[in-house]
């Protein structure tokens, strides 16, 4: 490469990768060096007074502030930085460096780009974690407080504050086992491919993955640079989470503006103008994070779907600023929605009076009918009818028997069955006495938050583990380089 002044390829691409990438990409290139010439000396590849001084200089690389870098072109990307930098360190020429010996850039990096994804996946399943216990916490709350569930922007049916923050929990359990799969699948090594093709000379990649934390080596060598299914599930997966987190901060924009909740002080602007308003603009910024994560997404499967089914640039290093920010994004915007449910608690949530006025209770009164004997579709015609004579709050007990009689030919209707519809219609707290195990009665839901508290533990159980292997894999690591750097 040549120095100063820089070239057009160089100005306007090699160094605005550079000037991204080493931050993310030069620890765990470090890292991963320093398991691979451990790898070499145990395999008797290089001498141990090389295996030694090359450890000693990747020692002193671990102190390196790569954000402090300048890109000269005096080399190409972080990778030969590390290369320059190492030899510097230790004081011979890059030529007599034996640190990419059976490594090439394409495995190194399929390697690093793994190690980075996976550090930030753990983010964020701790954030939906976190969150996900939140929503449980303010679901079992909350399962006795009655408000309107809407459907198609419209009064549907009682329902309680519990029973909906148990289903957006539900989705958040489900989507950190998703999330723990991906890390699975992340979780493996494709060192020791080399360029795709593998090497002659007897290296152990599973060594290495060992020493990095990985759980297994992927198992094709072709696969392991070329395959980018692992990086547009990772796309996918925010985008998916994110989209389901919107629609939910869009139904809170309406309970905050109803009253049903308060609003967070610490998660609200003032207005310019207007003293008297707070705006929780938090819930704007969360539908737009979503809608920038499914751009992420789209932009990932592009490159991918654009791109030979080999090494490229395609799918493989341009995609990962998509990964980057989505990822941190996806972290942030986790972080900001738990914050937010902490928060969040009833401040005048709908009284029978009004929620009997918006007409949700009438599907109530027509199954009280069919406990009686009517078909449902009768049932319904009937309480239609009642809903056209006037709101439920006017019925009596001979508006009932007359629209039976009307419309379902139903001569007389006993006491009990007039009683029951009276009352499914002016009583929408008895919603909170329903029996069904999905439903919003408030036994049931506190059965559900039980239920779904169990899966979400174990899935943040298992993740607990990845990461206590992790943990162990640095201090063997770093017990083998300190070893391998004194020989």
């Amino acid at each position: 490469m040549t120095h100063q002044p820089l070239t057009t390829y160089q100005q306007h691409h090699l160094r605005v990768v550079f000037d991204h990438h080493a931050v993310y990409l030069y620890r765990p290139m470090v890292k991963a060096s320093e398991a691979h010439v451990v790898m070499l000396a145990e395999q008797g590849l290089v001498p141990a007074a090389a295996a030694a001084q090359m450890l000693r200089g990747l020692v002193t690389l671990r102190e390196d502030r790569p954000e402090t870098f300048d890109y000269d072109g005096s080399v190409e990307d972080v990778y030969f930085t590390l290369e320059k930098r190492l030899a510097e360190a230790c004081g011979i020429p890059t030529g007599q460096l034996s640190v990419q010996l059976a490594r090439s850039r394409n495995d190194l990096d399929a390697g690093v780009f793994r190690m980075v994804l996976r550090d930030q996946l753990l983010g964020v399943l701790a954030a939906i974690g976190e969150a996900g216990t939140v929503l449980l916490d303010r679901a079992e709350r909350y399962a006795d407080v009655v408000v309107v569930g809407y459907t198609h922007r419209r009064p549907a049916q009682p329902t309680s504050i519990g029973h909906v923050l148990a289903g957006y929990a539900e989705a958040l359990a489900g989507q950190a086992a998703a999330y723990a799969r991906l890390l699975a699948e992340m979780n493996r090594s494709p060192l020791g491919s080399c360029a795709f093709a593998g090497t002659d000379l007897a290296i152990d990649p599973r060594r290495v993955a060992e020493l990095l934390g990985f759980d297994e080596v992927v198992v094709n060598s072709y696969e392991a640079v070329a395959g980018a299914d692992h990086l547009m599930r990772t796309a996918a997966l925010n985008a998916q989470a994110l989209a389901t987190g919107a629609r939910v901060a869009r139904t809170l924009m309406d309970w905050l503006t109803w009253e049903w909740v308060r609003t967070p002080e610490e998660f609200t602007q003032g207005s310019s103008i207007m003293p008297q308003k707070r705006n929780p603009v938090v819930l704007e910024h969360l539908v737009s994070m979503a809608g920038a994560t499914a751009a992420d997404a789209a932009s990932v499967f592009n490159n991918v779907g654009a791109a030979w089914w080999e090494d490229s640039n395609n799918a493989t290093t341009d995609v990962q600023v998509r990964l980057w920010e989505s990822n941190d994004r996806s972290y942030r915007f986790f972080a900001l929605l738990g914050g937010l449910f902490e928060r969040l608690e009833p401040l005048r949530p709908p009284g029978d009076a009004a929620i009997v006025a918006t007409g949700a209770t009438t599907t109530a009164a027509a199954d009280a009918l069919t406990r009686h004997g009517l078909p449902f579709r009768a049932a319904h015609s009937v309480v239609g009818r009642l809903v056209q004579a006037g709101p439920p709050a006017t019925w009596t007990g001979d508006d009932v028997r007359k629209a039976a009689h009307a419309v379902a030919g139903v001569d007389s209707l006993d006491d009990d069955a007039v009683r029951d519809l009276l009352a499914a219609a002016l009583r929408p707290e008895l919603v909170l006495r329903r029996a069904q195990s999905d439903g919003p009665g408030e036994a049931a839901v506190r059965a559900q938050v039980a239920r779904l508290r169990t899966g979400l533990e174990a899935t943040l159980a298992e993740v607990a583990g990845l990461r206590q292997r992790l943990l162990e894999a640095d201090e063997k690591l770093a017990a083998a380089v300190a070893e391998r750097a004194a020989a």
